[in-house]
């Protein structure tokens, strides 16, 4: 069995260890092993992948692991990471471990909670080590369900409604996605689902491909905020506990890009070509739209969902660009918006908790009351705004010098619309942090609260060690990432 298979096992035993927990102190303990044993094991993943590209391993796929799970349809278990994957599976174990203690406090049916988080995250590492197209839709779908109950049972304000809808619209994508799947599997020869198989062996015909292509990008681009199906993600972002809108914007959006790309993109080349142009006029849309509205919210929750639609927008975009710059910045910009809207989301949670309000026109002052959470708040905002240093700069740059690669008019104009968002997340993040900030206290109660707590302090430090890491030192992960992407665009770009 391969090493992979530990992202799958863990989060199970997780599973059992919390069913049999009896107590809260139990609880904790079980999330917080568990939660390292997979941090631990995507760090060495990560290591000993990097060391195997330096001895010369030229594999496309690393750690492999292939068992026939259902004959007739020639669906198999079958496992493998590339660089895209293993940055994945690493940001998706940071989440996991800092949202476990963002949810320490959490009450009540605190081990319900932790039962359903788990299960989420269960979903996530096996879309991500899977290359079986079968398996990885079946991951997803494990991955989607539990959002329902994490928002309608512990979820604030319109939880019910944005439940509801949240889980329609990616129930409708994975409907899309489903009739796609089936449409690459039967017109390839029905001969196999695994995804570097087809990829090396592909008989789809041209217009076939554009046929089923809109299918299988629409259905990962629901999840990955694509413009106009977006319009779940600000209200479920908004009603949803903390933990779960960090591993929800920081992870689980984030299987849309991915997909779009390994999938959408990877299977149905020719299509690719075609119908760019189609959704690099909707991504350029949300890249803008989802700014300007982050721009006029209130809640401070809204501020960053609109947000997240903008830099999840500029992946979709990036991937589209098809040069080898603009798709390492889109799976930068993966990886540095799940760190940073993670710490953002942890952030807003942790203020919301002490003052019941996400409003940033009854909040002010919050620098001299918590110093710890409000200097947090102020580096995610950088982060977020692109200063050089963190993590976005880097992501970002790559993105738009790598679209403006393309020496055409309508591509070099999108990149320059598209480059105004730049400006606009300036103008909305430090409104907000001179808003709640450093305005004078607006609440004489405020006076009273205290600033984050041991387990706090030890999910915004992870966070913000990462971000301004993967800004100091960005080389060894877009030197994984390029490996990876060189022989997806290869075929892309045939």
């Amino acid at each position: 069995m391969s090493i992979l298979s530990l992202f799958v096992v863990i989060p199970v035993l997780m599973l059992l260890g919390l069913w049999i927990a009896r107590n809260l102190n139990q609880v904790r303990g079980v999330m917080v092993v568990g939660s390292s044993c997979l941090l631990a094991l995507s760090v060495w993943l990560t290591v000993a992948f990097i060391q195997a590209r330096q001895s010369g391993n030229t594999d496309p796929m690393l750690f492999t692991y292939s068992v026939e799970w259902f004959k007739p349809l020639n669906i198999a278990y079958a496992v493998g990471v590339d660089g895209i994957s293993v940055v994945m599976l690493l940001l998706s174990s940071i989440i996991v471990f800092t949202g476990t203690f963002a949810s320490w406090q959490l009450k009540p049916l605190t081990k319900e909670y932790f039962l359903w988080f788990t299960l989420l995250s269960t979903g996530v590492f096996g879309f991500f080590i899977c290359v079986d197209m079968f398996t990885m839709f079946m991951f997803y779908e494990v991955a989607l369900i539990p959002m329902y109950l994490l928002i309608g049972v512990w979820g604030s304000g319109k939880k019910e409604y944005a439940a509801m809808k949240l889980t329609l619209m990616l129930m409708g994508g994975s409907a899309l996605l489903i009739l796609g799947i089936l449409g690459i599997y039967f017109f390839n020869g029905a001969t196999t689902m695994n995804v570097m198989e087809i990829a090396a062996n592909n008989h789809i015909p041209h217009d076939v491909q554009n046929v089923f292509f809109p299918f299988i990008f629409i259905g990962f681009g629901v999840l990955g905020a694509l413009f106009p199906f977006h319009t779940w993600s600000p209200d479920g972002h908004a009603s949803a506990p903390t933990a779960v809108s960090m591993l929800h914007a920081g992870v689980l959006m984030k299987l849309g890009g991915y997909g779009c790309f390994r999938v959408a993109m990877f299977l149905l080349p020719s299509a690719a070509q075609d119908l760019s142009w189609i959704f690099i006029i909707l991504t350029t849309i949300s890249v803008v739209y989802g700014a300007f509205s982050a721009c006029v919210q209130t809640d401070l929750k809204y501020i960053n969902a609109y947000s997240s639609v903008s830099h999840c927008g500029l992946v979709l975009f990036a991937l589209l660009m098809m040069t080898k710059t603009a798709c390492t910045g889109a799976i930068l910009q993966m990886l540095s918006h799940g760190l940073m809207t993670a710490l953002f989301f942890a952030l807003i949670g942790m203020i919301y908790g002490r003052t019941h309000t996400r409003d940033i026109r009854q909040l002010g002052g919050l620098m001299k009351i918590m110093p710890f959470l409000s200097v947090g708040y102020v580096i995610a905002g950088l982060a977020n705004l692109g200063l050089p240093g963190f993590s976005g700069f880097v992501a970002e740059m790559n993105i738009f010098v790598g679209s403006f690669e393309n020496d055409d008019t309508f591509h070099r104009t999108a990149t320059i619309i598209a480059c105004t968002s730049i400006v606009i997340t300036a103008v909305y993040i430090l409104r907000v942090v001179g808003k709640i900030l450093y305005q004078k206290v607006t609440n004489p109660h405020y006076l009273e609260l205290t600033d984050a707590t041991w387990d706090e302090r030890v999910a915004v430090c992870c966070l913000i060690f990462c971000v301004a890491g993967l800004g100091i030192a960005p080389l060894w992960v877009s030197n994984v990432i390029n490996d990876a992407v060189g022989p997806i665009l290869n075929v892309i770009n045939f």
